[in-house]
């Protein structure tokens, strides 16, 4: 009830006068049962534009820690959010990422529309960041069309860490389904996830313009931090590897490998790893945004940054990876 009173006759009116977003692709988005609606994060305000265009009410799943403030402003910040559609979800990983994907999938399978952010969280550069596997998940045990849709203009609008939003007009542009019906019945498989994962964050990367930067947002939100209170002390404090400065890959940096596949034919000099250089597994929803553990950092997994050794497991769908190949400035997943 609240959700369509802040959008019909609250907030809604006010602002798409004040900031009459620019729709494109809307007819992507089924009239009627479940679907996935994924997006970029450029801003808070990604939450409230995007189901502000639709006729049809959009269920997010934010972090829990919108629900669980305390005093006064915790209890009316949690009640908002309850009201514009959004359901807490724990992105602490293993049991908290299976009680996300069944929070998320009971969205889907009551034939709602349900919003998630792959990226697990907001951009800290306005880059595109590598994405999570709940996406992927939830697609592959749904069975539901996979919308991509890009956010633009939304962090001028709201940049983070900026509490009042400045006037500026937004765009929202959807796209045709991604299609993963090749990867359906292999939703246990951490190399398929990946691979479907990709699959998505191609598509935003081409809706969005977005430069396109293989490590996750937590990642380089972590080494920004480090860089600004380095930078205070007189420190010049350089990224770790894998985390590219902004403004695009490094010199000498690839963009992300795409996973292959068993019914795919082998790519030239694809070298294969031992089973004993295969990184953690994927585990959880995201944003939602569970960690999934296969991330820089982790040993070098699956489409991991330039120079993390090639995987494949021992069973169940290979995984090969091209050695390094010439950089491409801000590539995005790759198609084989």
């Amino acid at each position: 009830m609240l959700y369509w009173l802040l959008k019909r006759m609250v907030l809604g009116p006010l602002l798409l006068t004040l900031y009459r977003p620019w729709v494109e692709g809307r007819e992507h988005v089924p009239d009627h049962g479940g679907a996935l609606i994924v997006s970029n994060h450029l801003s808070f305000s990604d939450s409230i534009f995007l189901p502000l265009v639709l006729d049809r009410r959009v269920t997010f799943l934010a972090k829990d820690e919108y629900f669980t403030g305390s005093g006064v402003r915790g209890r009316l910040t949690a009640g908002f959010f309850r009201g514009v559609g959004q359901l807490p979800v724990d992105r602490s990983g293993g049991a908290a990422g299976l009680a996300s994907l069944r929070t998320g999938l009971g969205v889907l399978g009551r034939g709602d529309l349900l919003g998630i952010y792959p990226e697990g969280t907001r951009s800290p550069d306005g880059r595109l960041h590598r994405g999570r596997t709940g996406a992927a998940r939830l697609a592959l045990e749904s069975g539901v069309p996979v919308v991509p849709v890009a956010m633009i203009g939304t962090d001028a609008v709201q940049p983070v860490g900026k509490l009042l939003p400045a006037v500026r007009r937004v765009g929202i542009r959807f796209g045709p389904p991604v299609d993963v019906a090749r990867y359906a019945g292999r939703g246990d498989d951490r190399f398929v996830l990946r691979a479907a994962t990709d699959d998505i964050m191609r598509a935003l990367m081409a809706l969005s313009g977005q430069e396109y930067v293989d490590v996750y947002a937590t990642v380089t939100k972590e080494a920004l931090a480090r860089q600004r209170e380095a930078a205070e002390h007189g420190v010049a404090l350089d990224l770790p590897t894998g985390a590219p400065a902004p403004g695009g890959l490094a010199p000498g940096e690839a963009g992300p490998e795409r996973p292959r596949l068993d019914d795919e034919p082998p790519a030239p000099d694809a070298p294969v790893a031992s089973d004993a250089e295969t990184s953690p597994a994927d585990d959880g929803p995201a944003d939602a945004g569970p960690a999934d553990g296969s991330g820089p950092g982790a040993g070098g997994g699956a489409g991991g940054p330039a120079g993390a050794p090639p995987v494949a497991p021992e069973g169940g769908v290979r995984r090969r990876l091209r050695r390094a190949a010439p950089p491409v400035r801000g590539a995005g997943p790759r198609d084989r």
